[in-house]
């Protein structure tokens, strides 16, 4: 089913979603979801693994920077503002 410039699908007649029912509306969703679900592929061990230590880095850069940007922006508020010591 592919989709035309209009966004229907080319094995439906133009204007045809307002002759379904609900339920023929339904039943359609349901089908089109079976048909992409068995277009999805499972990755390998290998690539699974690849996937999970690509996150895992990400994740630990992500940490490092904004860990580092706290610890900046507060050290800018304290000189900024003073630590509060003085009544």
């Amino acid at each position: 089913m592919s989709h035309t410039v209009t966004g229907e699908t080319s094995d439906q007649p133009a204007g045809s979603n307002q002759q379904r029912g609900f339920f023929g509306r339904i039943w359609l969703f349901i089908r089109q979801v079976i048909g992409e679900l068995k277009k999805v592929v499972a990755p390998s061990r290998r690539e699974l693994v690849n996937f999970v230590l690509v996150v895992l880095v990400f994740v630990a850069f992500m940490m490092l920077l904004i860990s580092l940007l706290d610890l900046g922006f507060g050290q800018v508020a304290i000189w900024v503002f003073g630590n509060g010591d003085q009544v």
